[in-house]
């Protein structure tokens, strides 16, 4: 490998092959799930952000569709069972390992929090009256705002395109 200039960017490339290094990239999901007037919330029992409350979320794994991740993570973290609705935040947050926050406005389903005991160690449904005396991460504070002032319904998960494209997660207006 060597540093190359690639279209204007200075990338490391094979120097045997064509191969180049676009950089490192990381994609978290969030959920938003709302029972009734309150939005679910865990508290990290680990770094990062340990002992803040967050909503639940992690990182996607490299063949796993993204709307199956989410419920995954919801599950795991505190046994809430929830159906994607649609995206509804994005951040954008470029540093050494690039990362992008998708967040999706979630359908409770079925199920009582449960923290998981290992990333998690509380979990429930909470109500903006009460997250004002807890100890809520700022980007999850931006979050809550996100989920109780929707202004539209987000990007909406599109099952039935125009055109099949199996293995395609799709998403529109």
């Amino acid at each position: 490998m060597e540093s190359r200039d690639v279209d204007g960017t200075v990338r490391r490339a094979c120097t045997a092959c064509s191969y180049v290094h676009w950089g490192n990239y990381s994609i978290g999901v969030g959920a938003l799930v709302m029972k009734g007037d309150k939005l679910l919330l865990v508290r990290r029992a680990q770094e990062p952000g340990k002992g803040y409350w967050t909503n639940p979320g992690g990182y996607i794994e490299q063949f796993e569709p993204i709307e199956e991740t989410i419920r995954r993570e919801v599950q795991e973290e505190c046994g809430i069972d929830a159906a994607v609705k649609s995206v509804v935040a994005l951040r954008d947050q470029p540093r050494g390992i690039h990362n992008i926050y998708i967040a999706f406005d979630m359908d409770y389903v079925s199920g009582d929090p449960t923290p998981d005991g290992v990333e998690v160690d509380a979990a429930g449904f909470f109500s903006l009256q009460e997250m004002e005396t807890m100890n809520v991460a700022g980007f999850t504070r931006w979050l809550v705002d996100v989920a109780y002032g929707a202004r539209s319904k987000g990007l909406l998960q599109d099952t039935k395109p125009i055109v099949p494209l199996n293995g395609y997660g799709l998403f529109r207006a």
